[in-house]
């Protein structure tokens, strides 16, 4: 997902806002738009959809086949003979995987 109007928002923003130095305003806030376009403040991490990189437009075939796809490759079981640090993120990454999918359950079911 490419956002871009955070950036521009705060392009404009920013210039109106630094009326004395628009160039310098419009850098500031061009910078706060990319912080929020690329989720650095997190605002978004309620969304379970993002989890799966889709929209919640896709259908549920498609949630389907992102889940399937993912939980496969972070299975704590295909994982059983590496590492510890990289079976111990395997199974926090197979955690957020069931957890958005439960979650996009729930809320189709409304």
């Amino acid at each position: 997902m490419n956002r871009w109007y955070g950036k521009l928002l705060g392009l404009i923003a920013g210039a109106l806002l630094f009326r004395p130095n628009p160039v310098f305003g419009a850098l500031i806030g061009l910078i706060i738009g990319h912080a929020f376009d690329q989720d650095w403040f997190k605002l978004s991490r309620d969304n379970p959809y993002r989890v799966f990189n889709l929209t919640s437009e896709a259908s549920d075939a498609e949630i389907d086949q992102a889940y399937r796809r993912l939980i496969s490759q972070y299975h704590p079981d295909k994982m059983s003979g590496a590492a510890d640090d990289l079976r111990r993120q395997a199974e926090k990454k197979a955690g957020e995987i069931n957890a958005a999918y439960d979650r996009i359950r729930k809320l189709r079911k409304r």
